[in-house]
């Protein structure tokens, strides 16, 4: 892929994040909303930018799942080493939520109640003048069953927990805290 292909796919990949983004904003009320901005190598921007021009979301879709308490379910992702909340790449086919829903079987084996989209983050792409920008939409829901199974087809979840304050490695422990503050 040359160059100016590199631009043509971060063009396409912004038009697609464009009519996602409004599709969930515009279906979903009383959400919170945040931006982030990842700098990153030539050869993963082409993978995001892949992503995001096929999907409008370069890394899925996610659930906050919690419990009456307030608990929140986490999963340990092994490839970052971090607490993250469960959820993953969007399938031909489906929807955000679908995702979601399926990410959260795969990985911490239990059922909830969607409710909504909780969180939508814009995600900026960076790599030198090339930059694009995707979706990342978090669904909350309250979980129905809290018994927690791992069966991750790719190996890449290896623990799910439940927690009543977020432990400091979690990925975007900020935003998280921020939805929870505005949730209970």
């Amino acid at each position: 892929m040359t160059l100016d292909d590199l631009w043509f796919l971060a063009t396409e990949a912004e038009q697609r994040a464009e009519q996602a983004y409004h599709g969930l904003t515009d279906a979903h009320t009383q959400f919170l909303e945040f931006s982030r901005t990842y700098d990153v190598s030539r050869r993963r921007f082409r993978t995001l930018a892949r992503r995001v021009s096929e999907s409008g979301a370069p890394y899925g879709a996610h659930t906050a799942v919690y419990r009456p308490s307030g608990e929140l379910l986490l999963v340990w992702h092994e490839g970052v080493d971090m607490w993250v909340l469960p959820g993953g790449g969007v399938r031909d086919g489906e929807s955000f939520r679908e995702t979601a829903e399926r990410e959260l079987g795969e990985e911490a084996g239990i059922e909830a109640e969607y409710e909504g989209l909780g969180i939508a983050t814009r995600t900026a792409i960076q790599c030198g003048e090339y930059s694009t920008w995707g979706v990342l939409p978090v669904f909350e829901a309250k979980a129905e069953t809290t018994a927690l199974m791992v069966n991750d087809p790719d190996g890449e979840i290896t623990d799910a927990k439940w927690f009543a304050e977020l432990p400091e490695n979690t990925r975007d422990r900020e935003q998280l805290c921020a939805w929870r503050d505005d949730r209970f």
